[in-house]
């Protein structure tokens, strides 16, 4: 099978395109620039230049494609650049699944994410939930705005697309911030962590796993969560901590943190906070619980994701192996 992939070059495309071209697929990558995806071109990728915000970059290489898997996103959390989060997210996915559509491509899997339904209170909610509320962050809102009204509306019109929607991705590769919270932890820099903050994990495999599932076996017009299993992250960096022989973070309330967001959003006004302190970022980590159920992916794809504590650990070792230790 011959697939267009977007975001080849970040941690999620990245796997994918290992999956896919060891399975013998020839696969098609749209990169910005083709001099900085020396990992692809190793993999036998066919490299085109292009960008999902030009449309006119995507017909070409899309061109005779049996399949499309659009990966890209941006993805910030406590940054504000609301005009670029929009550009991709929103527009770059109408972009590419207008293309789609419009050169006939007989299946597309698109990569959404459970933070479209934002601070779930603890509830394991199914592909069925709608939050109706202000998500989080730019990123909830605008995966959120390309899912409800670009996806949704024209898998309803007939597109045949599946949505997949990850959770907590983790593994070697990594480049988000919950690689380098786990650095910090290795190092002992992480003192506390608020509590009840969670998530559902699972391991960058699987997930690239659950995506091509997707495309063999999900129903077009239909919506899959492929996260892992629910788990804080206290327990889960605890679990660091004590593998590299580390105290593990204390618990501090989540309400201290959530208290803390308007006054930091008065003060970035001023001066330029990291991410993780500007409001954003606190309303983030203040106790929210990012939730979704994976089995309808388990009944329907044949979705199975290893379990948590294995596949983390094996990360913990990864890392820890790379410090040294």
């Amino acid at each position: 099978m011959r697939y267009f992939v977007t975001g080849a070059t970040g941690f999620i495309g990245g796997e994918l395109a290992r999956q896919l071209t060891t399975a013998g697929h020839q696969m098609v990558a749209l990169v910005r620039t083709p001099s900085k995806a020396g990992a692809l071109r190793n993999l036998g990728v066919e490299l085109h230049p292009g960008d999902i915000t030009d449309r006119e970059s995507l017909r070409a290489p899309m061109r005779g494609a049996d399949g499309v898997f659009h990966v890209a996103a941006w993805y910030k959390v406590g940054v504000r650049e609301r005009a670029e989060a929009e550009a991709i997210n929103v527009g770059g996915t109408r972009n590419v699944l207008e293309v789609m559509h419009e050169l006939g491509v007989p299946k597309g899997v698109y990569t959404s994410t459970v933070a479209i339904f934002s601070d779930t209170r603890g509830q394991l909610v199914d592909e069925t939930y709608r939050f109706a509320g202000t998500h989080l962050s730019e990123y909830d809102r605008t995966k959120a705005k390309a899912h409800y009204e670009v996806a949704e509306p024209m898998m309803r019109a007939g597109l045949p697309l599946v949505s997949v929607l990850p959770g907590i991705v983790f593994g070697p590769g990594d480049t988000s911030s919950i690689r380098t919270t786990l650095i910090d932890v290795l190092h002992g820099k992480l003192p506390v962590l608020p509590a009840r903050t969670a998530g559902c994990w699972a391991h960058v495999e699987d997930t690239v796993r659950g995506h091509v599932l997707a495309m063999e076996r999900g129903r077009p017009g239909e919506d899959y969560i492929i996260a892992g299993e629910p788990r804080t992250f206290l327990e889960v960096f605890t679990v660091a901590a004590r593998m590299a022989n580390r105290r593990p973070p204390m618990a501090v309330a989540p309400g201290l943190l959530g208290a803390l967001a308007p006054l930091a959003g008065l003060i970035e006004k001023l001066v330029t906070l990291p991410p993780a302190y500007t409001a954003e970022g606190l309303r983030v980590i203040a106790g929210s619980t990012y939730f979704g159920s994976n089995a309808k992916a388990r009944r329907e794809l044949g979705f199975a994701p290893r379990p948590f504590d294995e596949a983390w650990r094996a990360t913990v070792a990864h890392e820890l192996k790379l410090l040294g230790t």
